[in-house]
């Protein structure tokens, strides 16, 4: 018989269950631990219960793992029903664990699938890993116990943006969504901005627009756009600051009776479909005309407003305006309106 022997602690949570915490390596765990992958039969019995595997996350934990100073703090949640004994003190404190190995891995991974996968693929390095154990009277309390662990209620999104710009050392995917936070919150909070107080965010729930919207706005130009480019400058940040600021400050002299006053449900401008449609007037506007700085004009220096109904184009088109934004039609399309005296060229 083939026994893996841990020290342990014992926690009292429930009468009817024993829950354990040790630390195992992952080359260990992968001997008593498998991942049940939800799936059905031939006569469409669901069995299993985990999701498919995210290649894209699972590579990120991997590529963090492989780092000298990489730490694993959340435990791997394994349940058993059978296949474990414990040694010790009935109710509470130290004990030791005994995992019976010979007939394969009996514990399923309840909660950290992905972390375990990224383990297994990580060469050359043990990594011990904290395991907490859940004992289950039979496969019914198993996939209960799934669900309720499961089903917790994750972080806002919104507060793990914000946190993103004080991080160093994050994946690509984060990175980029780090840049962008950073200019939401900047353009959020900087007296200078246009949009000061107005973007939605964990630290500023009064904000009408929304900050993934703005952050959405920097991630395309950033990638593909004119922020691409400018962000390669010694001063480059102050100047993606700069633009954004400066445009939506054009928009909101331009369609002031769409901006002023409103929320996202009375106005589609300022909701989150308008605000991206925008950054791509923006893009069109700063790279073909060189814009980059508003000017505070009246109605009568400039004519109609874009949105006005002799320009031919209503507000109510703001939905569409980023699918039509095509580089192949945008330059027609601005010709019809006063837009780009919007902006000065620089």
């Amino acid at each position: 018989m083939t026994i893996l022997t841990y020290p342990a602690i014992r926690a009292r949570q429930s009468e009817t269950h024993t829950v354990l915490s040790f630390a195992a390596r992952a080359s260990e765990l992968m001997q008593f631990a498998t991942i049940d992958r939800v799936a059905r039969d031939a006569t469409g019995q669901l069995r299993g219960f985990q999701r498919p595997q995210i290649a894209g996350h699972i590579r990120e934990i991997r590529d963090y793992l492989e780092k000298a100073d990489a730490i694993l703090p959340n435990p791997i949640v394994v349940a058993f029903t059978s296949g474990i004994t414990v040694n010790g003190p009935l109710k509470e404190g130290p004990c030791t664990v005994e995992i019976d190995i010979d007939h394969g891995p009996l514990g399923l991974v309840v909660d950290g699938q992905q972390r375990l996968t990224a383990l297994s693929q990580v060469e050359g390095k043990d990594f011990q890993v904290l395991v907490s154990a859940v004992v289950c009277a039979d496969d019914e309390e198993l996939r209960r116990q799934f669900v309720l662990i499961n089903n917790t209620r994750p972080l806002p999104k919104s507060l793990i943006y914000e946190l993103l710009p004080t991080v160093e050392g994050l994946p690509r995917r984060l990175s980029d969504r780090s840049l962008a936070a950073d200019l939401a919150a900047r353009l959020n909070y900087d007296e200078r901005s246009s949009l000061r107080g107005l973007i939605h965010q964990h630290t500023n729930p009064d904000g009408i627009i929304r900050d993934t919207a703005i952050q959405r706005v920097v991630i395309n130009s950033a990638s593909d756009g004119v922020m691409r480019e400018l962000l390669r400058r010694r001063n480059g940040h102050d100047q993606c600051f700069d633009l954004i600021s400066e445009f939506y400050r054009a928009v909101q002299t331009v369609f002031r009776d769409e901006w002023r006053g409103h929320a996202p449900k009375s106005s589609r401008l300022v909701h989150g479909a308008g605000i991206m449609a925008m950054g791509y007037v923006m893009e069109v506007l700063a790279l073909l005309d060189g814009a980059r700085t508003s000017l505070r004009v009246s109605d009568a220096w400039w004519g109609k407003p874009l949105g006005h109904p002799a320009n031919g184009i209503s507000a109510a088109e703001i939905d569409d305006i980023g699918r039509q934004f095509k580089m192949s039609t945008a330059t027609s399309l601005l010709s019809r309106s006063t837009s780009s005296a919007l902006f000065v060229p620089t």
